[in-house]
């Protein structure tokens, strides 16, 4: 031992240099992956967004052409109910069975003519031979209807409607001008 010297301390031995990589290979050597292919890529994105377009058209059409098919058939529908309620309503009053007809009305009528009332009104209007009914509004609820009298005098009138609030079935509220 050596006395006199400063103890020494012991170090790890140090890490050896980074190894550079190797150089590429020579010609003819493949790639440790293959590379994506680039031709054809343009096409591919555009046929892509085409058919995604017209499935997008499809499904969009096919709902409108649902929303229009079922107006189509809610306008067809109140259109029967109207010409129904309409129809029944006259004949009623061509028959001269006055508390029939009077038991179509709406209820707001009932609410302010009576029964007599609406009897001794009826009795004094002129009596007619036959009447067409058009299609309803369905925005302001009225239905055309052409009234033909003895002689041939044709008049076109409106019949109001409404619905019972119980049923929603319609009723005839008037039957005037």
């Amino acid at each position: 031992m050596t006395y006199g010297q400063p103890p020494t301390s012991y170090a790890p031995a140090p890490a050896p240099a980074p190894v550079a990589p190797p150089p590429p290979p020579g010609p003819g050597v493949h790639p440790p992956f293959p590379a994506p292919p680039v031709e054809g890529r343009g096409r591919r994105i555009g046929l892509g967004l085409g058919v995604g377009a017209g499935i997008l058209v499809l499904v969009c059409g096919g709902g409108l052409a649902a929303v229009i098919g079922l107006a189509v058939a809610m306008t067809g529908a109140a259109n029967e109910q109207a010409h129904i309620v309409v129809s029944d309503y006259l004949d009623a009053v061509q028959d001269g069975d006055y508390d029939k007809a009077y038991a179509q009305l709406c209820q707001d009528t009932k609410d302010v003519t009576t029964l007599g009332e609406y009897r001794r009104r009826m009795a004094q209007q002129e009596r007619f031979d036959s009447y067409h009914v058009g299609d309803v509004d369905l925005v302001t609820g009225e239905v055309p209807v052409d009234l033909t009298y003895p002689g041939g005098a044709v008049d076109h009138v409106e019949a109001q409607l409404g619905q019972n609030s119980s049923t929603g079935a319609f009723e005839v509220c008037s039957l005037g001008e």
